[in-house]
């Protein structure tokens, strides 16, 4: 099955077998293995990538349902040298260990940061009609489903809680 996906800005055309997911795609088909196949069942988050801007589990997504879409991984947010705010703020607050999750982790960062800044609630959010207010019992709802199996997390609270007063 032929599908055409743009990702990190460069148009690329695939003919995989129609049960090729997003993830497999893109580490197989496009050589871009920044994205980890960590529990292929999406439970760890691991396989984070953003998908027109909206963060979801590459594992679980099949390619063929994304035909036309704009696909951002690790790959496409930053440069040696520019790198994105969200990888900064995680290297300045030694947020990974063994480096694993770190992919997902920022990925889902970046797209949850979007989320909070449109407005979207979590099962934290108190009040639906003022801003949201990214505390820290936020931050780990919406988070929850990325897993540090190292316990990087008080060291990711922080580079997402210093990100969350530059969206605040």
């Amino acid at each position: 099955m032929q599908t055409t996906i743009t990702v990190n800005g460069t148009a690329q055309t695939l003919d995989v077998d129609p049960r090729t997911t997003l993830l497999d795609a893109l580490r197989e088909h496009l050589g871009l293995t920044g994205s980890k196949k960590g529990c292929d069942h999406g439970q760890c988050g691991a396989c984070t990538v953003l998908v027109n801007g909206v963060r979801i589990n590459s594992c679980l997504s099949i390619l063929a349902m994304h035909d036309g879409d704009q696909v951002t991984t690790i790959e496409g947010l930053g440069q040696p040298g520019a790198l994105h705010p969200v990888q900064q703020a995680f290297l300045e607050n030694d947020a990974l260990q063994c480096g694993y999750c770190t992919p997902g982790q920022i990925c889902s960062t970046v797209g949850m940061l979007q989320e909070a800044a449109d407005g979207w609630a979590s099962r934290e959010t108190a009040d639906l009609t003022a801003p949201t207010a990214l505390t820290d019992a936020e931050i780990r709802e919406r988070m929850s489903g990325n897993i540090c199996r190292c316990s990087a997390y008080p060291q990711i609270l922080a580079a997402i809680r210093d990100l969350a007063g530059e969206v605040a």
